[in-house]
């Protein structure tokens, strides 16, 4: 399997507006303005077929049901081409969340165009924002890894770096600008639409 390493998104950076349909829900859209209210937002780029998420797809789950309960919103979408990964489609995403008892909208980005706003590479790929400032604005204050664990090096899966993140942001600390970057499979790009940012 391929590894590829997150792009590790500038600091800082204003959350990209999304609208997507949430295969979850009978393709009903959400939008980044639907959880304005949310302290903080979790944005998730998964896939069904990739290793890396099938190892962290039981923390996910996890997630999934904590975080809302303590009023943090949480996402996933999947962006991968799937004319060559089938696997991957609306259909078989929604199986998928049901499966792993996944919570959260999970949303296709067909076009892609989310996953290159967002300079997203692998799966998974966790942006954390902290709650919207008076003009709206979500600033990115977390990147990268879920945790140390990566199929076959032993170590527990424990969401502890994404976790610690929430928590600061949560108690209205700074989060640690010490992040690591996630690493998975890559993104399945639609021929000819691969990103510059390699």
């Amino acid at each position: 399997m391929t590894r590829t390493p997150s792009t590790m998104l500038g600091l800082g950076t204003e959350a990209p507006d999304f609208r997507l349909p949430d295969v979850t829900a009978g393709g009903k859209e959400v939008a980044l303005d639907d959880f304005a209210a949310a302290p903080a937002l979790l944005v998730a780029f998964i896939c069904n077929h990739c290793p890396f998420v099938q190892h962290v797809a039981g923390e996910l789950a996890a997630l999934s049901r904590e975080l809302p309960a303590g009023g943090v919103a949480m996402v996933a979408v999947s962006s991968n081409d799937v004319a060559a990964y089938p696997a991957d489609s609306p259909e078989a995403m929604a199986a998928e969340a049901a499966r792993q008892g996944w919570a959260f909208p999970y949303l296709y980005d067909e076009s892609q165009d989310v996953a290159r706003a967002y300079r997203a590479a692998c799966t998974p790929d966790f942006y954390l924002f902290d709650g919207a400032d008076s003009h709206g604005a979500r600033r990115l204050v977390y990147r990268g890894q879920l945790d140390a664990s990566r199929p076959g090096n032993g170590l527990p899966v424990t969401g502890s770096d994404l976790r610690a993140a929430v928590d600061a942001v949560l108690a209205g600390r700074p989060v640690p600008e010490d992040q690591r970057p996630s690493l998975g499979c890559n993104i399945k790009w639609k021929p000819g639409n691969e990103p510059d940012y390699f």
